[in-house]
Parts: structure tokens; C-alpha cells; sequence
């Protein structure tokens, strides 16, 4: 899958569902899709969105999720 700012985080987690642990790697503040109100959000985002949320860069924030889930293809 490849991953724009329009791609959105219910559809990263419906194609990796290990993702959803894994994403606190790539910015702590992803800690809180584990919580009731992160599980709303996560069906809303797309990673734009998640770019402004946690204050990353959109293409580190892309380039960091590509090479998590690159690396775990392995």
C-alpha cells in the first residue's frame, strides 16, 4: 500500500492490524489510539491529519510509517 497524506489510518490498520502497536515508534503521541477516544479517531484520520495531531513533518511522518511497515514485511 502506498501511503499519501490522503491515506487514512482505519485503512493502515485494517491491512497491518499489528500497526496499531507498533506506530508509538514513529511518534509517542500515536500512544493514545489505545485509548477509547484514539479508537474513534483512527476510523476519522488520514495521515495528514495525524501529521498535525502530533506536530511530525508529513514526509518523515509518511517515510517513517513506510519503513515500519517495510521492515516488518521481512
Amino acid at each position: 500500500m502506498k501511503i499519501t497524506e490522503a491515506t487514512r489510518l482505519k485503512d493502515l490498520l485494517e491491512e497491518y492490524p499489528w500497526l496499531k502497536d507498533e506506530i508509538v515508534k514513529v511518534n509517542e503521541k500515536f500512544e493514545m489510539l489505545n485509548s477509547p477516544l484514539g479508537k474513534i479517531m483512527a476510523t476519522k484520520v488520514d495521515v495528514h491529519e495525524m501529521s498535525k495531531r502530533s506536530g511530525m513533518d508529513l514526509d518523515l511522518l509518511i517515510s517513517k510509517l513506510t519503513d515500519l511497515i517495510d521492515s516488518h514485511q521481512d
